[in-house]
């Protein structure tokens, strides 16, 4: 049974950084791309960014570019990272992680999530 579990979030002022952490277990992470995505309530999830199975291919939405970056760990922790400086208080959303067998980071459809975790910015 795949789990992803997100850590990492809390309140921090406008300009600071946050790294949120999510590690996996129940498959086999080095074959899965991972993704993040984030929500505000009352509006539809969207996609922050992702990496490729390997690590090796990345891609992020145009308002986290220059200020978000995504790595992995497919060692023993099989944990993906979300390294987010420069945050703005619209960056405020719960932030998720999830997962799916590997195919173009072009498409957005994934087929496991984690629970979220909160991040807000204050102004």
């Amino acid at each position: 049974q795949v789990q992803l579990v997100e850590s990492g979030g809390g309140l921090v002022q406008a300009g600071g950084s946050l790294r949120l952490s999510c590690a996996a277990s129940g498959h086999t992470f080095s074959m899965y791309d991972m993704a993040w995505f984030r929500q505000v309530p009352g509006k539809e999830r969207e996609f922050v960014g992702a990496v490729s199975w390997g690590g090796g291919e990345k891609r992020y939405t145009d308002f986290v570019k220059g200020r978000f970056a995504i790595s992995r760990d497919n060692t023993k922790r099989n944990t993906m990272y979300l390294q987010m400086n420069g945050l703005k208080p619209e960056d405020t959303a719960v932030y998720y992680c999830a997962s799916r067998f590997p195919r173009s980071l072009l498409l957005l459809d994934y087929d496991y999530w984690g629970q979220g975790t909160q991040v807000t910015v204050s102004s």
